[in-house]
């Protein structure tokens, strides 16, 4: 609660192990995946010249994930027919560019037992469930703070939503993804014990959204 209040007075003033070939549509639940854009950028997008980096993101979705209690399915065999380019077009508002759009339909996506387009509907639905902390997209300068504050920020600005429902990771000392665990009904569950893998950084980068 300290660090979300120091947060807050500078905004003001200033993997899992998987299984490949599975069944497609038996899962356990799903986990929500939001990528910080800047932090993506930093580290991977402006090197790919990714159309992503030339807009003014914050979380992002990066994909929505079927599960195991332990571990989770990846290119499942499944007779639905690939998404068109339409499709994934459309999800690109939502997940920054059509590229990845087909690439978590590819690995995760088509584990789902859905058509692409219901996949697509329920990531959008999921994404669109949560409220993402406004007070992240205002920062006009980086920060550095505990993982734990960004979750404090999300479990806030979501009532209802329990510490061990959801987890922030990081990667080459940024913040890089919150990830929510949701049932197949899209209700936030507590993760799994190999999904709760929070950052224990003292301090994370947090660049602000441009």
């Amino acid at each position: 609660m300290r660090w979300l209040l120091i947060l807050l007075v500078s905004v003001t003033c200033a993997t899992p192990a998987r299984a490949e070939g599975d069944r497609a549509g038996v899962f356990d639940y799903y986990v929500l995946s939001l990528s910080w854009s800047p932090t993506w950028c930093a580290l991977e997008g402006k090197a790919r010249n990714s159309p992503q980096c030339d807009r003014p993101l914050g979380w992002v979705l990066h994909g929505l994930w079927p599960q195991y209690t332990r571990g989770y399915p990846s290119y499942c065999d499944s007779s639905a027919r690939p998404p068109s380019r339409k499709e994934t077009a459309a999800m690109a508002d939502i997940m920054g560019t059509a590229g990845l759009a087909w690439y978590q339909w590819k690995k995760h996506g088509a584990c789902a037992g859905l058509s692409s387009q219901d996949y697509f509907a329920l990531a959008r639905r999921a994404y669109e469930g949560v409220t993402r902390p406004e007070v992240l997209r205002r920062l006009d300068a980086p920060v550095s703070l505990p993982a734990e504050v960004i979750e404090e920020a999300f479990l806030q600005a979501n009532p209802g939503w329990e510490p061990d429902m959801l987890t922030i990771t990081c990667q080459s000392g940024r913040i890089q993804e919150a990830r929510l665990c949701l049932s197949k009904a899209l209700e936030p569950v507590p993760c799994g014990q190999d999904v709760v893998k929070d950052c224990r950084l003292p301090n994370a980068l947090l660049d602000p959204v441009h």
